[in-house]
């Protein structure tokens, strides 16, 4: 799969091509009904599937200081697009003045003159522009002009997720804020995940018989409530099950928020400096604060068990 930023990186010799454009951050189950149908629209055309994408996203520099949490940073956007069959991805700075293309000059600066649209497809509240002017209604109209077709696809599933609301980034994000990471996952059809790098810190799980990875995540990163999880560990393409700690670590008086993953019944790992990636699946607890340490090694021994047989089960 081509990954693009920007558009001077499309090849000059470029051919007709299906589009799908949107932040899909995520690429939840709704995400993934129109990516497929993208795909499949381009299989049966001949031509290659494109989703345009933008970074940062559109409301950072609309509203300065309003980014949300991310679900998944772009490279793993990128790689889950790739596995539903994408052959192209384009990342669009999104800047101030980019922010001022009017829909009509989008249409001609994006769709026609670098990837040559030969069919849009998008869902129906999709819009574009300055002051996201354009709609599915307005893009149908230049489709005309410019010889594409637009195909507009309900991306609404609902599920058990969040009372049976329309699955959204937005309600997934609320999920994941409240701890129900389950729910987050019936969403996106997959486990949430959280990526960075492996800092020190404290060391105090090492003192205490649970080595820790303390991962240092991405700016913006959508972050699971204070808790205990049950999940995975990947390191260098290998899944560890995992008892992962999110919180400030109350018991001694912490104040800044940590990621911290246990690799359930593994010894000797040094993992600092390295990129790794935590997969949760299930809620085990909230962050509390023990009488004394000996009562919370006991806990962190039942926590641990309580996640290694969510794991095995999960398995």
């Amino acid at each position: 799969m081509q990954r693009w930023r920007g558009l001077e990186d499309i090849p000059q010799d470029w051919g007709r091509s299906v589009v799908t454009i949107g932040s899909y951050d995520g690429v939840h189950r709704g995400h993934q009904l129109i990516i497929k149908h993208a795909v499949d629209r381009a299989r049966r055309l001949g031509v290659p599937a494109v989703v345009v994408t933008f970074d940062p996203h559109p409301s950072e520099v609309v509203r300065p200081g309003s980014h949300p949490p991310l679900l998944a940073p772009h490279h793993r956007r990128a790689e889950l697009m790739g596995e539903l069959g994408v052959d192209a991805v384009l990342i669009l700075p999104f800047t101030s003045e980019f922010s001022k293309l009017s829909p009509a000059d989008f249409v001609v600066k994006v769709l026609v003159d670098k990837l040559h649209a030969k069919a849009v497809v998008e869902g129906p509240n999709f819009r574009f522009g300055h002051r996201a002017a354009g709609n599915v209604d307005f893009l149908a109209e230049q489709g005309k002009i410019y010889d594409f077709e637009v195909d507009i696809i309900d991306l609404y599933v609902t599920g058990e997720a969040g009372g049976g609301q329309p699955f959204s980034s937005t309600l997934t994000r609320r999920l994941i804020a409240e701890g129900d990471v389950a729910g987050a996952r019936e969403i996106l059809g997959r486990p949430h995940r959280v990526e960075g790098v492996v800092v020190r810190g404290a060391q105090r799980g090492r003192e205490m018989g649970f080595p820790t990875a303390n991962v240092e995540t991405l700016p913006h990163t959508c972050i699971p409530a204070d808790g205990v999880y049950a999940g995975y560990l990947h390191v260098e393409g290998e899944a560890m099950p995992a008892a992962i700690s999110v919180g400030t670590n109350p018991q001694f008086d912490g104040t800044e928020r940590t990621v911290e993953a246990y690799a359930i019944d593994r010894v000797g790992l040094d993992l600092y400096g390295l990129h790794v990636a935590v997969d949760f699946l299930a809620y085990v607890r909230g962050q509390a604060k023990f009488e004394s340490l000996e009562a919370l090694l006991e806990q962190m021994a039942k926590d641990v068990e309580r996640c290694r047989q969510i794991v095995a089960a999960d398995a």
